[in-house]
């Protein structure tokens, strides 16, 4: 028998603090207040209990002060200010009336009233009636009557569009609070940005130009602004944006010219890129949303009633795939401008061996693109820490004057002569090019006689020094070149090993997927579906198509008539004068589309399949025709770029029917032994299911750049209802749930073709470690998580070791595991929510990760930089192992 007691445990005292909170308590608590203790207590605990509270006490109101008209709201706080709303009387507020608004009460701690109209200038206290009990403010808590004038605004003009910050002043501003301040331009509203001894708007658009009035109104006072009105103006114009051009990096000065600036008093630029509409699709697809990017008008550098100068920001995207609109905004104004257009920055050459020997009066620099968006007065170079006054700017050259005395480098390196010489350095706006040092000639006025006297001793004595520490680090030099060209040869011998190693690895693996190749041959598809797919688009009806069937769907009673129709077309079909005239006739009709080409080719190559002579022939005839057509209109180099033709498809089709003997029997087994050995290599080291990046890869774009542990692992499969022998798979520890099955399914199913193969997904893994069984999944309540992201399990996470044993079963409903049906209501929305924010092996750096790297050292910051030169060995041993299959398929197509 089970007995159930409910039990509530109540404090009295927790959170009522005073009379009115106890008293407002649930009866059936039994809560009183104790005028002994002072408390709120069990009434059974107390013997001087009362029902009368004491005087409210008054400790804060909000605001401090209103205006004499009254109509704002009063915010007063305390202590036993009432058990309910019905019991506070009467407020006052400086000897005034204040009408109590009993929807924002709060019991015991919180009274609102809308104060009243005060007759002057005064201050006083605040005096509350509750249920008779009275209660009066200190003199510290007092309300104060005032009476505020507005008397001036700056700026007294602004445009039509709005957004000018407009600053009132005068006295007593800062009466109520800023829910209680409106400011009207005539009829409409300025938005309060600010509020104190000045109150701050916005002003917003105006469809009339002209002087407007200024009204301040604080509660129920309304206080226009005397002798002092607000001017709407003509919204500033645009002209001319010059220069119209400017390299990808920015930083050129451009110029606006227009009219009516000097009544803005913010500016700010905006780049818009929108794609062009005649780039590929594949570009276009990934570039349809249009992208902005702001620019401050902080960046402007003059501005008056007629022009203004700004910096043109740097791009990142690629100016040549975009439309350029530039946005000035002026306060609330914006012109859209399309005459404006970003190059590629120009390319200069460094100097030879990186140091210029200065013997002329001018040094030249090298490049390309040099003047196509900057002129010879906006360019600047520099040698060390001095301008070098450009002459001649073209769009290949660069000259100019250097100074006459060698200047000092911007940065001085010691005991280094190369370094210490002056940068040669060209700035284009942002952009800054270092193209070398600049060496100056040295020209002596010392007499012959006193270079003698003075500089042959001390030659001589640094001759023999410089000899002696020559001989040195030659003899150094020499050491390290050996030293390095012994690592090198090292390097290149622990490759070859590897290659070597791997190689033979790869060979024993690949001579036993031969021999289930040789028993079980190449997977090639028959010829009537290998047809099938490369003449015709996949259907919904998939192989009970009827192209696929060749069964037509006719009543009996149609049938003859049909089927003679049908042998009466085939007669016409065989009259090359009808068929050629036939194909002309529709491939004029406007409603012939590209798709309906493709089907009509496909249907005649299968009518005609079984004379090839014959459909060779009107396929030869036709192309006559169409190369014909490509020479008279002087555009053969388009001939065969897209099936715009049936002849174009019959072709296609005609070499299909030709290679397909080839393929099964030549090219085919060396190709799919190049797949399977590629796929080999892959699959035996780390590959990160999300970001599909690998530790063994011919391509260093998809090369996994950071050092994954790992070890290989020989799993006991067995598949459920297939027998209980169990069959050895290999696998890595750090492979996810999904690549363990794909991996089980291909050992498993190695003899049967692949689309007989279970999709991952339909099946479920089950690890039995000894009495226990677990499904294993990819994602599921034991799942790691690092803050917004989280990592897919692996069998390392499961603790699974070598030598286990799981099993593989297809998905029931019966067969889910228990902790996803747990995971349904609340992990696949948090799932949904980071359905990106998965890893597997490396996870992605978030804005998160970026925040914490910088107040990170610059060590850390080095070690978290992945250098793809580290890793070029192993994309050299996987491309050393992989080079006997590659050489064997090319064999195999270019000799035969």
């Amino acid at each position: 028998m089970h007995i159930t007691f409910v039990v509530t445990l109540y404090s009295c005292s927790y959170g009522r603090d005073d009379c009115s909170l106890c008293l407002a308590a649930d009866p059936q608590y039994q809560c009183v207040w104790c005028e002994a203790r002072d408390s709120c207590i069990f009434t059974k605990r107390c013997s001087t209990s009362t029902t009368t509270c004491p005087a409210p006490i008054i400790t804060q109101i909000e605001p401090k002060n209103g205006p004499l008209s009254g109509g704002i709201l009063l915010t007063i706080r305390g202590s036993n200010l009432g058990i309910k709303a019905e019991d506070v009387k009467e407020i006052m507020v400086a000897n005034t009336e204040c009408q109590f608004r009993k929807e924002f009460y709060s019991v015991s701690t919180k009274i609102v009233c809308e104060v009243g109209h005060g007759s002057m200038e005064k201050t006083g206290e605040i005096q509350v009636n509750i249920n008779g009990q009275h209660g009066t403010s200190t003199n510290e808590v007092q309300f104060t009557y005032q009476d505020p004038i507005p008397t001036g605004i700056n700026p007294l003009r602004g445009p039509q569009a709005g957004g000018t910050v407009l600053t009132i002043s005068g006295t007593n501003l800062a009466t109520g609070s800023i829910q209680d301040v409106s400011v009207y331009l005539d009829e409409e509203p300025c938005r309060v940005i600010s509020f104190g001894q000045e109150i701050v708007c916005v002003t917003g658009p105006n469809s009339k130009k002209g002087a407007v009035s200024v009204t301040l109104q604080i509660g129920n006072t309304k206080k226009e602004i005397q002798n002092v009105q607000f001017t709407y103006s003509e919204n500033p114009t645009v002209s001319k944006i010059t220069p119209e051009v400017s390299i990808r990096s920015g930083g050129r000065n451009i110029t606006v010219l227009g009219a009516g600036f000097d009544i803005i008093q913010k500016f700010s630029v905006e780049l818009k890129f929108k794609p062009f509409t005649d780039i590929s699709s594949r570009r276009r697809r990934r570039r349809q949303i249009e992208r902005h990017q702001k620019f401050e008008g902080k960046t402007i550098l003059k501005i008056n009633d007629t022009a203004l100068v700004f910096l043109s920001p740097p791009v990142l995207e690629d100016p040549e795939l975009y439309q350029i609109f530039i946005l000035i905004k002026m306060d609330g104004h914006v012109v859209e401008r399309q005459d404006f257009q970003y190059v590629a920055d120009p390319t200069f050459e460094n100097f030879t061996d990186g140091v210029k020997k200065q013997v002329n009066k001018l040094i030249h620099a090298k490049g390309s693109n040099l003047n196509k968006a900057m002129t010879i007065d906006e360019a600047r170079a520099f040698v060390g820490e001095e301008p070098c006054n450009i002459t001649t700017l073209t769009e290949k050259d660069l000259y100019c004057e250097p100074p006459e005395d060698q200047p000092l480098p911007k940065r001085r390196q010691k005991r280094d002569t190369v370094n210490n010489l002056p940068e040669f350095i060209v700035k284009f706006g942002f952009k800054e090019w270092v193209l070398g040092r600049v060496e100056y000639a040295q020209v002596s006025d010392v007499p012959l006689s006193l270079i003698l006297t003075l500089v042959i001793i001390p030659m001589v004595a640094i001759i023999i020094i410089s000899v002696i520490c020559y001989r040195r680090k030659s003899q150094q030099a020499e050491r390290e070149y050996e030293k390095i060209k012994s690592q090198l040869e090292g390097l290149e011998e622990s490759v070859r090993d590897r290659c070597k190693k791997e190689f033979t690895d790869l060979m024993i693996e690949m001579e036993d997927q031969t021999n289930d190749i040789n028993e079980a041959r190449i997977p090639v598809l028959d010829y009537k579906t290998y047809t099938d797919r490369v003449f015709f688009l996949p259907s919904k009806d998939g192989e009970k198509d009827v192209m696929i069937t060749g069964k037509l769907d006719i009543p009996e009673n149609r049938r003859p008539t049909v089927e003679q129709a049908l042998n009466q077309f085939s007669n016409l079909l065989n009259s090359k004068s009808f068929l050629i005239n036939f194909i002309h006739t529709l491939e004029k009709q406007k409603e012939f589309s590209a798709r309906a080409k493709v089907y009509f080719a496909s249907l005649l190559t299968v009518a005609l399949h079984g004379k090839l002579e014959y459909y060779t022939d009107i396929m030869r005839t036709l192309f006559l025709e169409l190369m014909e057509q490509y020479v008279v209109a002087k555009n053969p180099k388009l001939m065969l770029r897209r099936s715009e033709t049936v002849v174009e498809r019959m072709l296609s089709n005609w070499m299909s029917i030709c290679l397909y003997q080839y393929l099964k029997d030549n090219a085919g087994e060396p190709l799919y032994k190049l797949f399977k050995a590629i796929k080999h290599q892959v699959e035996k080291g780390p590959v990160d299911a999300v970001q599909m990046k690998a530790k063994y890869t011919l391509n260093d774009t998809g090369l996994l750049g950071d050092d994954v542990e790992y070890s290989q692992l020989t799993v006991n499969v067995i598949v459920q209802d297939e027998g209980s022998e169990s069959i050895p798979v290999k696998v890595l520890n750090c492979d996810t749930i999904s690549q363990v099955k794909e991996k089980i399914i291909e050992q498993v199913y190695r003899n049967l073709p692949y689309s007989q193969w279970p999709k991952p997904d339909s099946v479920v893994l089950e690890w039995r470690p000894g009495s226990t069984a677990q499904i294993l999944s990819d994602l599921d309540l034991t799942s790691q998580r690092e803050g917004r992201w989280k990592r897919i399990n692996t069998l390392m996470h499961y603790n699974v070791r070598d030598g286990a044993t799981l099993i593989l079963s297809k998905m029931g409903i019966s067969q889910q595991p228990e902790d996803h049906q747990q995971d349904m209501p609340e992990e696949r929305h948090a799932l949904l929510e980071e359905e990106n924010k998965t890893w597997h092996l490396v996870r992605p750096v978030d804005e998160v990760d970026e925040g914490k790297s910088k107040r990170g050292s610059m060590k850390e910051k080095e070690r978290t930089k992945a250098i793809t030169e580290i890793y070029l060995t192993r994309l050299l041993s996987v491309k050393g192992t992989l080079q006997q299959f590659v050489d064997n398929f090319f064999h195999s197509v270019l000799d035969s």
